[in-house]
């Protein structure tokens, strides 16, 4: 099995990426990616087994120094503001007029060549890695490449991502609807795995001991709830829970209505605690995930928290419903269990221990890895 794998993506979280590397001890390799970025445990597993990793963040401006302190993260919100303005403009231009993109492509072209990739992992979202530059890649290393997505082609790709659709050996989604889709623009393999996990080391039970009382409620959301045409179906359950003691944490704009109920942000380990301090977790999909398949499906599960998810085709075939976890079809429906399994703490407990122990079994980043070899054998 090749060994030497390349993760180009865009940094989202910066400041938890710094803080993390403050934090490490002098035995803990450096890391990657930071600790509220999934691909953090996909490079622990890698290096676990072998691999040797490396990164290129797209995202650095190709005229600086390549210091991640000039990055912030990126809040979304439903305003109009000058970057977004900014943005606009810049979608409108020919990316290859883009000298700023260019020396970002070179760069990649240069940071390859230095570490002879065997494997090329993409992460979605590339607005700056030319289709070209990917076709020279795996002429140059005769490397795989690997696009791993969470959303949907239809709705969140840039054109250059579309078109470099042939040149991926394999894209791995959460949500199989979205693996079909990059099937149709040409991508010459798909598998829904779904590439999400949990990493037992990081993702278990938190104490409850000393815990902020902000972080202690009956239902806890921990995501993103804008732009409202992504996530409606999101703001609608969380407004129909208004009368419950409801915790919301987001990095990004809230809408009105729910702005009453929002308690900050969680990222890493902070997250993992919000979570585990909530009675019961709320997890509904974005409006483009029609199969089903988040990060909060399986991370919930591993802190020993009962949850209640949106019914999605992708749900029942990695938990069984009413064992691991309690699905809802209405808004009806979901504020008549959220009474029932608040009111009936042993149930809630026991199906949140069964999912604890599913995950441990079925979902973590080792039995991932394991898929992900003998799929790439046959790729």
């Amino acid at each position: 099995m090749s060994k030497r794998v390349l993760f180009i993506a865009t940094l989202h979280h910066p400041e938890q990426l710094q803080k993390d590397l403050a934090n490490i001890s002098d035995d803990t390799p450096v890391p990657l990616f930071p600790t509220s970025m999934g691909q953090h445990y996909w490079e622990r597993v890698f290096r676990k087994n072998g691999y040797t990793v490396d990164i290129f963040w797209r995202n650095l401006s190709g005229f600086g120094d390549g210091d991640i302190s000039s990055l912030s993260s990126h809040v979304h919100t439903q305003r109009i503001t000058p970057r977004k303005v900014f943005d606009a403009i810049l979608r409108r231009l020919p990316t290859t007029l883009n000298p700023d993109i260019g020396r970002r492509n070179q760069r990649l072209l240069d940071h390859a060549q230095q570490f002879q990739p065997d494997i090329i992992w993409l992460s979605g979202d590339n607005t700056v890695i030319l289709p070209e530059t990917l076709a020279q890649l795996k002429a140059q290393h005769n490397c795989k490449i690997l696009y791993v997505s969470g959303v949907s082609p239809i709705v969140f790709s840039h054109p250059i991502e579309r078109q470099a659709a042939r040149l991926y050996d394999l894209v791995l989604v959460n949500d199989y609807y979205h693996g079909m889709q990059w099937m149709e623009l040409g991508a010459k393999h798909m598998q829904c795995l779904p590439y999400v996990a949990i990493d037992p080391d990081f993702h278990y039970p938190k104490p409850m001991t000393n815990v902020p009382d902000e972080y202690l409620c009956d239902v806890a959301f921990v995501g993103t709830l804008v732009p409202d045409n992504l996530y409606s179906e999101r703001v609608q359950a969380l407004e129909a829970l208004r009368n419950f003691d409801l915790g919301i944490w987001s990095v990004h704009d809230i809408p009105p209505s729910l702005k009453a109920f929002h308690r900050g942000y969680a990222l890493g380990d902070e997250m993992m605690q919000v979570l585990s301090s909530a009675k019961i977790s709320l997890n509904t999909h974005g409006d483009f995930m029609r199969y089903g398949g988040n990060m909060r499906l399986f991370e919930t599960a591993a802190v020993g928290t009962f949850q209640i998810v949106d019914n999605r085709p992708g749900v029942a075939k990695w938990f069984e419903p009413d064992k691991h976890l309690v699905i809802f079809d209405d808004l009806k429906a979901l504020t008549e269990k959220v009474s029932y399994y608040l009111d009936n703490a042993s149930d809630r407990q026991q199906i949140a221990e069964s999912a604890r122990q599913h995950v441990l079994a079925h979902h973590t980043y080792d039995n991932r890895l394991a898929q992900l070899e003998n799929i790439l054998k046959q790729v």
